[in-house]
């Protein structure tokens, strides 16, 4: 759809009334998603003691469900977007961030760096999935490629990467060395009350038992977290600029997906699906994202993709600027395979000539 389809007048009206904030329904939504995050964690130590591993494991699937939708909870308020003022955010957040393994005040900075610079072709590299354009990746040397080649596997992306993020790498806010001491300070405060709690309940409850059953939350909360994050900006039509050329609200609305899940795994991931409208305006809540497409329904099919039709983003690695479109590796060598023929058919005829 093209942004000219939009009416930016009224989209605009609708996004400032929907930027407000119901206070009670804030305080709604976190009971209701931590409540059932504790009771689930209490009915894993259960049914490990009595039950066996197995039932523990299958509990940990919704329980990292709750831990994804209590973490979207922290996301929106480090927008400052869930509460009216900007101080309840804050504490809410770090608070979360215990919970999430994510420090607030680091990762508040660097997804800010992330709404500044998405679509950007010229500030790529900060909260971000790293990704090369055509021509980057073929200058680089066979190493260079392969590396690359790895670091966009989805063994790596959705195996070892989410575990890493959230349990070793955000132990340090590496890259914020100049942004003062706050991230410093809410990182350690954040790993100090991990530990707290995490030394309190292995005293209660044992050190085996409480990895069986925080491990696999975590892991698996990570791994969904990181999927969501990747497909709201890793599809086929998203959109790319250089620094001149780049747009804020074009590259909200086209390089943002709008990921239209089944109703269940909608409100676990607390309507982060709408990203392409959460890109415009992100002090919307996200309970009130759902009244803009209400609004203006020719937002709905703008960047759709469906549950089962993401599962091909998983092969888009490289940004074709020619075309204007992610592709996969496969679709790289097929483009080379496709000039060499061309160039050959073309050399021919002047070849012949040239014998004759």
């Amino acid at each position: 759809m093209n942004a000219r389809t939009v009416d930016e007048s009224a989209l605009r009206k609708t996004l400032a009334r929907c930027r407000e904030p119901s206070p009670l329904r804030s305080i709604v939504e976190i009971v209701i998603t931590a409540v059932p995050f504790i009771a689930l964690w209490a009915t894993m130590w259960a049914a490990l003691t009595f039950v066996g591993v197995w039932l523990t494991l299958l509990l940990a699937i919704p329980a990292a469900g709750f831990l994804v939708r209590l973490f979207l909870i922290q996301h929106d308020c480090g927008h400052d977007s869930f509460f009216r003022r900007r101080v309840t955010n804050d504490w809410v957040g770090r608070v979360i961030g215990v919970l999430t393994f994510t420090p607030y005040d680091y990762w508040r900075r660097r997804h800010a760096a992330h709404h500044a610079t998405s679509g950007n072709l010229d500030s790529r590299g900060i909260g971000d999935v790293t990704t090369l354009t055509v021509d980057e990746y073929l200058e680089r040397g066979r190493w260079g490629r392969l590396l690359y080649w790895l670091s966009r596997h989805p063994a790596v992306l959705f195996g070892l990467g989410p575990g890493y993020l959230f349990i070793l790498e955000q132990r340090l806010p590496i890259g914020l060395m100049r942004a003062g001491w706050s991230p410093w300070v809410s990182t350690m405060a954040t790993n100090a009350a991990i530990l707290a709690i995490a030394a309190g309940l292995m005293w209660l409850i044992g050190v085996g038992p409480f990895l069986i059953i925080q491990l696999p939350i975590l892991i698996f909360a990570a791994t969904i977290g990181v999927w969501l994050f990747f497909v709201q900006h890793q599809f086929e039509e998203t959109h790319w600029e250089k620094a001149g050329d780049w747009r804020h609200s074009e590259a909200a609305l086209h390089g943002s997906s709008h990921y239209d899940l089944p109703g269940v795994l909608r409100w676990f991931s607390a309507n982060i699906g709408i990203h392409h409208v959460h890109h415009l305006a992100s002090r919307i809540p996200y309970y009130r994202l759902p009244e803009v497409l209400r609004s203006h329904p020719e937002l709905h099919d703008l960047g759709r993709l469906t549950f089962w039709q993401s599962f091909a983003c998983v092969r888009l690695a490289l940004w074709d600027e020619g075309n204007r479109r992610l592709i996969s590796f496969r679709d790289l060598r097929r483009q080379t395979a496709a000039g060499l023929r061309q160039r050959a058919a073309l050399s021919t005829p002047g070849e012949s000539a040239a014998g004759a």
